[in-house]
């Protein structure tokens, strides 16, 4: 039997529009998670009413679910950029630049992912605490190690967590402890990939069969994971490139772009033929639809025409970037060029769990980004062409821009009916969020968004199965 929801749904259309549905009644199967129908304007005395209509009778099999005074329900967040392994190291490093900080920090804890008891026991954690705090898919990178992480993807597929799992090639420029041959990243990488055949997608239904093409993917996907152009060798590069397209549709990529300037010079000391840092990629065949750029910070034009031009997204990590003194991208000159742009935590470069100190820091370095350009003050932005981020655009990125990296747009991402109930009921609880009954839904969403926790989040589900949450 179904199970409807009553109350304030907020959920993002596009990049300028911010849908606000007070009395919205939403239908959700209880086999797929499928979003049967959304009916706005429904009064709570007209939910039965409406149900009939749809063909729902209310007895005993189905929940009604009815959120109260000030609770609103918004798509699951979507992390497009996090390492598995680093979030023991939250909060440290801002001392460090990039390239030091891999060395002295994250290379190490790392390096101790080998041991895949010590694996198992804090991934549990970093999956458990993301969901709790909102984040309903994540594009997790691993360790190097084979064995660890096809432990990161049970956990994630065991706990309900929407989730792309990579294993980390790294053939060159690494520690010696912490190092794969040529050999040997190319064999574990197919062993690892190999994994993935478990998962399966939910059996389908009468509305969804009959096209291949529109049956649900496994929660959990393999996502092959070039740590970067400079700890990769171009055999690897070359091999990547390869194994994505030996599948329809391609396998998804994530590696890091331009991200911090002496990174950038390294690479085209390593590629002196390709022209940028992200030629380099396209060289390989690794820029497509499938594939996620973290960080690109330093960008030029030539970088941002390509990248649009193979259809790859963008992953902006602002509390990383910000942290590890890294610089400021410029997502609107993302955004003008047609790029498709989410969000990334970029644990542990990153220092904070959770979507919302991302979305926080990207409306604040967006602000710096238009003040710096061309000279400009903060009561004189430069131009129509530096403004600042604008809150529909913030949830967007959170939300239905990062399912479009996953290329999930069509399943998740928003409560459009027949995509995936991915979703979280906001209950205002957390000391730092003021609310009190003359607050409209807008303000109240908007507060939680710049003021909540995950101690707001009272529930929430996944492909309609709830999988997390405070209440």
């Amino acid at each position: 039997m179904p199970t409807l929801y009553h109350g304030t749904v907020i959920h993002s259309l596009s990049l300028t529009q911010l849908e606000v549905l007070p009395d919205a009644l939403l239908c959700v199967s209880d086999r797929e998670g499928i979003i049967e129908w959304l009916e706005r304007g429904v009064e709570g005395s007209e939910i039965q009413e409406v149900a009939v209509r749809k063909g729902v009778i209310l007895d005993d099999g189905v929940e009604v679910v009815v959120l109260g005074k000030g609770e609103v329900l918004c798509p699951g967040m979507i992390d497009t950029h996090t390492h598995a392994p680093q979030y023991p190291n939250n909060g440290l490093g801002q001392q460090y630049q990039l390239l030091e900080w891999l060395d002295k920090l994250t290379f190490p804890r790392e390096a101790m992912f080998a041991d895949v008891e010590y694996a198992r026991r804090m991934y549990d954690q970093v999956v458990k605490r993301n969901l709790n705090a909102g984040t309903t898919t994540a594009c997790y990178y691993g360790s190097l190690h084979d064995e660890s992480t096809r432990v990161l993807a049970d956990i994630c597929d065991a706990k309900g967590q929407r989730a792309f799992v990579g294993k980390c090639c790294m053939d060159r420029n690494c520690p010696p402890t912490y190092t794969e041959t040529t050999e040997s990243c190319i064999s574990s990488t197919k062993s690892w990939l190999s994994h993935f055949d478990k998962f399966t997608a939910p059996a389908p239904s009468s509305s969804t069969s009959g096209s291949s093409a529109n049956q649900p993917p496994p929660l959990v996907q393999p996502i092959l994971t070039p740590r970067f152009a400079i700890s990769t060798t171009p055999e690897v590069l070359t091999f990547i490139g390869k194994l994505a397209h030996s599948r329809s549709p391609s396998i998804a990529i994530q590696t890091h772009l331009s991200e911090n300037p002496a990174e950038v010079e390294f690479t085209k000391q390593l590629f002196p033929d390709c022209e940028t840092y992200a030629g380099v990629y396209d060289k390989y065949d690794l820029l497509g639809p499938g594939t996620i750029l973290a960080h690109c910070v330093h960008l030029d034009d030539k970088e941002r025409e390509v990248i649009s031009k193979r259809g790859a997204g963008i992953s902006h990590c602002p509390t990383s970037n910000t942290h590890l003194n890294s610089g400021a991208a410029d997502v609107g000159k993302m955004l003008r060029a047609g790029i498709k742009v989410g969000l990334g935590t970029d644990c542990s470069g990153g220092y904070a769990l959770g979507i919302l100190p991302s979305l926080r820091q990207a409306a604040g370095v967006s602000r710096f980004v238009s003040w710096s350009s061309a000279g400009s003050t903060a009561s004189s932005p430069s131009s129509s062409d530096a403004q600042p981020l604008s809150l529909p655009q913030l949830f967007h990125m959170a939300t239905l821009g990062g399912a479009s990296l996953c290329r999930l747009e069509s399943r998740i991402g928003n409560f459009l009916p027949g995509k995936e109930f991915d979703a979280l009921r906001i209950k205002p609880a957390s000391p730092g969020m003021w609310t009190d009954d003359k607050d409209t839904p807008e303000e109240v969403f908007e507060k939680w968004l710049f003021t909540g926790d995950d101690r707001d989040v009272a529930d929430v589900w996944v492909r309609g199965r709830r999988v997390g949450g405070a209440a």
